[in-house]
């Protein structure tokens, strides 16, 4: 089994510092922007929140692998989320500006909730003002985007925080399990384990348990489920219609790492947990694996698990490696061992054209695409592929890593 084995942690470790090394190019003023196929970036273009934030989250776990050039690399994207990106006025964080000043004056939960991550990190790689960042990030969560009533997060707001966008999306409320999860490791504070298990009670014991563990993405503001939404726009990058196979993979991992989390606090995990991970993994093959006759993971497929859109994206591939491993780490199974080994044959046929440079999307033959997402955006998720089979399963990545539990699993007391 790869899983455990030192040849192939030194080879996840060599794809980790490659990864780093190409995206090092994205830097840019004001932030990191979006590399191209050649891994180049227009300077005077706008850089993303989403992308700065998991540029630093990136950035900030190369520093405490101990990689030269990736703590400056999180100090620069620190410094441009306080500088740049922060409404002074209002709050909150641009979702997208230029040297000059913002694009996108909106504020969204989905780039919000890499704030939170990103300052998480840094705090844990103990970068310069990274501490103070995360704080005021998780105040905005708090503030403006938690709804206590309906345990979840709403989807965005309008700069000054007047009007708030009539739709809920399972989405943003993904990553902000991600980014709750962190905190509460860095911060000590269970709140944020609390909200983050409030919000995926919800989303998996509710909606995905209902809907055969094909989760609905999209929801009106009551939380309506809307499954003809965004029918017109198919291949949506965010709110892509139908059901999205990689995010039950990642909800699998993060149900995983939350149930790990739970019982390093003595907090008790809830049967529903490894039950969900289990289920969702098992949909995730049986719909999207191969899904139209050759290998690779579709997009999207309908409520009946007929594939819709049949382009493959790296990210699923990746959030499919992270699953594997955890639930091969949790229950012991080597079942999954060998669907990871599966998958880390797949990306290396077919998505990494060389070390670190990975192809982001592949259409129905295999062959590199530009659909949906053109050149290659960000290196989070492969990044993580990298890593989460030689952590465990909590704290969360940065705070493990500070903790040195990297190929370790004897845990050292926590960094406050």
């Amino acid at each position: 089994m790869w899983l455990g084995s030192g040849a192939h942690a030194r080879w996840l470790e060599t794809e980790s510092r490659a990864l780093l090394d190409f995206a090092r190019a994205a830097r840019v003023p004001h932030g990191f922007g979006y590399l191209d196929d050649a891994g180049t970036v227009d300077p005077e273009a706008s850089a993303e929140l989403w992308i700065t934030c998991r540029m630093t989250h990136s950035y900030a776990l190369g520093a405490l692998l101990g990689i030269p050039g990736c703590a400056p690399l999180a100090d620069h994207g620190v410094r441009t989320l306080t500088d740049h990106f922060r409404d002074a006025d209002h709050g909150g964080w641009y979702s997208a500006v230029r040297a000059d000043g913002p694009t996108n004056d909106a504020k969204e939960a989905y780039a919000h909730a890499f704030v939170v991550l990103a300052g998480a990190s840094a705090t844990a790689a103990e970068r310069p003002g990274a501490r103070e960042l995360l704080a005021e990030a998780l105040q905005v969560s708090e503030e403006r985007f938690w709804r206590e009533d309906e345990g979840a997060v709403l989807e965005s707001w309008d700069r000054a925080f007047t009007t708030a966008e009539e739709y809920r999306g399972v989405n943003a409320n993904m990553h902000t399990v991600e980014a709750y999860l962190a905190a509460a490791d860095v911060t000590g504070d269970d709140l944020w384990l609390e909200r983050a298990l409030r919000i995926t009670r919800r989303v998996l014991d509710g909606y995905a348990r209902e809907y055969q563990w094909r989760i609905p993405e999209h929801f009106t503001a009551d939380w309506q489920p809307l499954p003809d939404y965004n029918d017109e726009d198919r291949a949506h990058q965010f709110r892509p219609f139908g059901a999205t196979v990689g995010h039950w993979l990642e909800w699998a991992r993060l149900v995983l790492h939350l149930r790990e989390s739970l019982l390093s606090r003595g907090m008790g995990a809830e049967n529903w947990m490894l039950e969900s991970a289990r289920e969702l993994f098992e949909r995730s093959v049986s719909d999207g694996w191969h899904a139209d006759g050759a290998d690779g993971f579709v997009y999207t497929v309908d409520f009946t698990g007929e594939p819709v859109v049949l382009e493959r994206m790296h990210w699923v591939v990746c959030e499919a490696l992270g699953a594997a491993a955890a639930l091969q780490t949790v229950t012991g199974e080597s079942r999954y061992g060998q669907w990871y080994e599966r998958w880390w044959d797949y990306a290396a046929d077919h998505l990494i054209a060389e070390p670190g440079v990975w192809h982001h999307e592949l259409d129905a033959t295999n062959t590199p695409s530009r659909t949906t997402w053109a050149g290659r955006p960000d290196i989070y998720h492969a990044l993580q592929a990298t890593l989460i089979g030689r952590l465990p399963m909590a704290p969360a990545f940065a705070p493990a890593l500070a903790r040195r539990l990297l190929d370790n699993r004897h845990p050292i007391p926590p960094i406050r």
